[in-house]
């Protein structure tokens, strides 16, 4: 009866847990227990519950743990090259020049039309306006664009920072429950429940960053990240920190040890990639386009004059996608704009036409690419590795969801099966009730024969 009683026990443990994340199921093994010698023999003395035996493949947890790492890598990535995309306000995609009908691609083709217009009316004031509108409303994107960028680049330093938190407490849980569980386990027996939680624990960590492990004899794991000792047994031997390795570039190390850390998965890891990578190069060519057109532009226009014979201003100040700016004297007064190639020549659009021009010449600053076509050329980069990542994220997720199923078929609980074992376990304690009472009435009926 005890025996059995145990069985139910565990089976509604496992009933309790079904939704609980990590846990795997238990069950209760019976043998039989040891025979009683008598005149006739051995005769059995029932059953007894030899050990509560966790059903889990090391195996299956292990690749779910790498595989948390490269899904934490990816995503990273992702939201990383998302965030840029929203950045740039435009729609990123492998078409043609890998750009949407709005952003600067489409403000550069407005910018170069408003130099035509005026070249077709230099004398036009309306078109002047419209000129200084259209620069005025580029340079503000340019600003724009250029402060997201700075701005994601400090916002993914901040998720480092924050994954980093995470991480530390999750290999403070693991030590922590290394104690637990060789304390728990070193009179016999098996700490379930605690295993499933430092189990859990380094299935979130693994999302984070990747890291190896060993187990010792008592059951204690060690978790070493770049090839840094971290947790060894109950001993939390270090702990993660950032630090800034020149420009705001946040990469991670050990916080006591002060080892600089090379890191292969995990969040952690795609953040720090697409940072250096994608958003960094993106970063320079956007400075790159702000400041070649702030040249070549200032080089054709300082040489022109204007209606009232002025000359040599530039159309445009700064040296970047941060600082570029319309000259605030052409802003305040658009007939100072120089279209004209000669003072005394009235209706002379010649450095008007040089200017709208501008927008099919190879720039050698820019590789001999047009103005239009590097900025396509940047923004179809990112929009492919996004679409690269996006479809990274999805395999990845289908081959956890599958690694998933399989270890479901050995540590999830089923309650089709628990229930069924449940009425199996309380009809073999009733059954055993039930002989008790007979063997109980066998003897009330001996003794009452010697009365």
């Amino acid at each position: 009866m005890q025996t059995q009683m145990t069985a139910v026990q565990v089976t509604g443990q496992n009933i309790a847990n079904v939704n609980t994340p990590g846990y795997s199921r238990q069950r209760a093994d019976m043998t039989e227990a040891l025979a009683t010698p008598t005149a006739n023999g051995l005769v059995g003395s029932g059953t007894q519950v030899v050990r509560i035996q966790q059903l889990v493949s090391e195996l299956m947890n292990n690749q779910i743990q790498s595989q948390n790492s490269d899904l934490g890598f990816q995503q990273g990535r992702q939201t990383a090259l998302q965030s840029a995309q929203d950045a740039l306000s435009e729609i990123l995609s492998n078409g043609p020049n890998g750009t949407g009908s709005s952003g600067l691609s489409s403000q550069l083709t407005d910018l170069f039309s408003a130099f035509q217009a005026v070249a077709t009316s230099p004398n036009s004031t309306a078109a002047r306006q419209s000129l200084i509108g259209a620069a005025q409303t580029l340079t503000a994107s340019f600003n724009q664009v250029g402060g997201k960028l700075v701005d994601l680049k400090s916002g993914l330093n901040t998720s480092l920072n924050n994954d980093v938190d995470s991480a530390n407490k999750y290999l403070s849980q693991i030590a922590g429950l290394n104690a637990r569980i060789a304390d728990a386990e070193v009179s016999g027996g098996t700490a379930n429940d605690l295993r499933d939680q430092r189990g859990l624990a380094l299935e979130n960590l693994g999302k984070l960053v990747n890291f190896s492990t060993s187990t010792d004899t008592k059951g204690q794991i060690s978790v070493s990240i770049g090839g840094q000792a971290l947790v060894s047994g109950r001993q939390l031997a270090d702990t993660l920190k950032t630090y800034d390795a020149g420009g705001g570039q946040m990469l991670v190390q050990t916080a006591t040890g002060g080892v600089n850390l090379t890191l292969a998965g995990g969040t952690m890891q795609g953040t720090i990639d697409a940072r250096d990578n994608e958003l960094a190069s993106l970063q320079s060519k956007l400075d790159s386009l702000a400041s070649n057109l702030i040249s070549a532009v200032n080089t054709v226009h300082s040489g022109g004059f204007s209606p009232s014979g002025t000359t040599g201003a530039n159309f445009f100040t700064g040296t970047s996608a941060a600082t570029i700016s319309v000259n605030s004297a052409l802003a305040n007064n658009p007939s100072l704009i120089q279209a004209s190639g000669s003072a005394a020549a009235s209706g002379d659009n010649s450095v008007a036409l040089q200017l709208a021009q501008l927008a099919s010449a190879a720039q050698a600053g820019l590789g001999g690419d047009r103005f239009g076509n590097f900025y396509g050329a940047a923004v179809a980069k990112i929009g492919t590795a996004l679409n690269n990542a996006n479809t990274q994220v999805e395999n990845q997720q289908a081959v956890g969801e599958m690694l998933s199923t399989q270890r479901g078929a050995i540590s999830g609980v089923n309650i089709d099966e628990e229930m069924s074992n449940m009425l199996m376990f309380q009809r073999s304690y009733a059954a055993s009730a039930e002989l008790l009472k007979t063997v109980d009435q066998m003897i009330q009926t001996t003794l009452a024969m010697k009365q």
